[in-house]
């Protein structure tokens, strides 16, 4: 029920909703779970942090699939190798396989995020000033 609860503030449709839906989740689980309400306002910036972007983005930055899939890939080659005799070693091998990727990714033309959603994260660093710069 809870993690139910928590997962309603991200399918809310604005960043304004997300931030709010946060508030009302806090007081809600808050009745019952006394601890639960100050962890969550506590956690809201990192919470709702994705609601800055643009909304195509916020499906993908949900998921963890990616990330599952470099760890995977990094199991499977370190599960044939089995015995490695330094830490450099492994870490020579998850740099190989994260390089490899990297070039997969340039190699072929596909992209995690669109074109069109990235140009309007761009048009809107374009027109706010970057925090703790002067313009002029």
């Amino acid at each position: 029920m809870v993690a139910a609860t928590i997962r309603t503030i991200f399918a809310q449709p604005t960043a304004e909703a997300v931030r709010a839906q946060v508030d009302t989740v806090a007081d809600m689980l808050g009745r019952q779970f006394p601890k639960v309400k100050p962890m969550l306002l506590e956690a809201k910036e990192d919470l709702t942090g994705f609601a800055d972007f643009p909304q195509p983005h916020w499906e993908k930055f949900r998921s963890t699939n990616p990330l599952e899939r470099i760890n995977r890939e990094i199991k499977r080659r370190t599960d044939v190798v089995q015995v490695f005799p330094s830490p450099e070693a492994v870490l020579r091998l998850a740099t190989a396989v994260l390089a490899e990727m990297h070039d997969e990714w340039i190699a072929f033309p596909r992209r995690y995020l669109s074109e069109e959603s990235m140009a309007t994260l761009y048009a809107t660093a374009d027109t706010e000033a970057l925090p703790g710069t002067t313009e002029g």
